[in-house]
Formats: structure tokens, C-alpha cells, sequence
């Protein structure tokens, strides 16, 4: 299950606001034309995704509930999940 908060480096209770601030930042960061960076298409394609589910009401609150029992059903394999992406998220940037 792909982490949307995190791809635009967001909490879960970010406001529409947010959403549309964090997607312009990281959009231009990671835009194809603009980064050189062989990943930079792939992390572009995340981070729209991203913003296409969090700024949609009923797309965003199905990815919630969705969040939320997944926690419920197996925390340990959400924990892996999120930890093993925010190391790949801290190797990405050395």
C-alpha cells in the first residue's frame, strides 16, 4: 500500500491546503524536465497520485478507513511497511 502522506512529506490530518502546497513543492522538485535524477519520473508519478487521492473528499476518506484497518489488522506488517519506506526515503537522499 503505497503512503501518500509521505510522498508530500505530510501528516495525516493535513488540511486540503496543505495538500495542494505540499504537491506544488514536490511536483517541481521531482518533475522529469526539471530533475535529472533517474528516479525523478517515478517519485513524480507518486507524489501526483498522491494528490489525486488525498484531494479528492471520498477518495481520501476510503484511503483512510483503508489506513486505519490495515493498522488494526496487522500492526506489525504496517510498521515494517512504514519503516522499511522511510529508510528507502533516507538512502534516497545520500
Amino acid at each position: 500500500m503505497s503512503e501518500h502522506y509521505a510522498a508530500l512529506g505530510l501528516k495525516s490530518d493535513a488540511t486540503l491546503s496543505d495538500i495542494k502546497k505540499a504537491f506544488r513543492q514536490k511536483a517541481s522538485q521531482f518533475h522529469p524536465d526539471r530533475n535529472s535524477d533517474p528516479d525523478a519520473p517515478a517519485r513524480f508519478r507518486e507524489v501526483q497520485e498522491a494528490y489525486d487521492v488525498l484531494s479528492d473528499d471520498d477518495k481520501r476518506k476510503a484511503y483512510d478507513d483503508n489506513r486505519r484497518r490495515n493498522l488494526l489488522d496487522d500492526p506489525a506488517q504496517t510498521a515494517r511497511e512504514i519503516w522499511q519506506g522511510y529508510f528507502q526515503q533516507v538512502l534516497n537522499r545520500t
